[in-house]
């Protein structure tokens, strides 16, 4: 009989769940590229908290969904919560300084560890833990919660423990995490960029812009304001995953099979006696 421990699979419950709430975290980014022109409230200061109160409802939904599609119980939650929250007792050691923030390593590893179901719930949970922790509660917060889901979500999506092992396995969550560095700091510079519009600059949100030339102002912007704090979560997450990666995977992967997380079992026939 052998074990092997592999992420938690999604069922058809678990993917109606996140395909919905994707759905609306994309609307909700995006709403203020396809708002009529001369509108007066583009910013998301206004959508935040209706996003908040739709947010937190889905997120108990998803983890309902994949505890029925799995049939796994109460430990699934208390890995969670465990997790959750050594990974907002993580985000204030770099207190976001040039961009390191070691939380993001965590969320690597766990999404790998959890699957994309659980991977986004973990994500989202996580921030919104720490953003109590550091104070750092405000209209950007569940968008913050989106985007940490999203980012923990994809770890899991990866292809399986059971084609990558050992050193390429831990290459390939480095790579992931420093291309998910990158695409969370641009998905969270659209949120934070409507607000700058109105200003004279040439990489501020214009509403009265056609969607294309928003763009090209936003890939300026991102240019010109964020890339140095994505390059150093990028190389923090990529440094702390090589080094550190293989004992917390094993680390993480024993809890789980302790836990019960779909612990793939298979008997395997007896080798023929070398005798008669």
């Amino acid at each position: 009989m052998s074990t092997r421990t592999r992420p938690v699979r999604l069922g058809p419950r678990s993917i109606a769940a996140l395909v919905l709430i994707t759905a609306i975290g994309v609307i909700a980014f995006g709403w203020p590229l396809l708002a009529d022109p001369g509108a007066t409230v583009t910013a998301h200061d206004e959508d935040a908290p209706w996003l908040f109160a739709a947010l937190l409802p889905l997120l108990v939904g998803v983890v309902v969904a994949t505890i029925a599609d799995t049939g796994m119980d109460a430990k699934a939650v208390a890995m969670l919560g465990v997790l959750a929250a050594v990974g907002a007792a993580l985000r204030p050691l770099g207190a976001g300084t040039a961009g390191l923030e070691p939380m993001f390593f965590l969320m690597v590893l766990s999404g790998r560890v959890l699957g994309p179901g659980f991977g986004f719930v973990l994500g989202a949970v996580t921030m919104f833990a720490s953003a109590l922790l550091t104070g750092g509660v405000g209209p950007w917060m569940p968008f913050q919660m989106l985007s940490m889901g999203w980012f923990t979500m994809g770890a899991g999506l990866l292809p399986g423990p059971e084609r990558l092992r050992g050193r390429a396995e831990l290459l390939m969550l480095a790579a992931y995490g420093a291309v998910a560095a990158f695409a969370y700091g641009t998905v969270m510079n659209l949120q934070g960029w409507t607000y700058i519009g109105g200003l004279s600059s040439g990489i501020a949100f214009d509403a009265d812009d056609p969607v294309q030339e928003n763009l090209v102002r936003f890939l300026a912007y991102c240019l010109a304001t964020s890339l140095g704090w994505d390059l150093g979560r990028a190389v923090l997450t990529v440094a702390l995953t090589l080094t550190l990666g293989a004992t917390l995977l094993k680390a993480l992967r024993r809890a789980t099979r302790r836990a019960a997380f779909e612990a793939q079992v298979t008997f395997e026939a007896p080798k023929p006696s070398s005798e008669g």
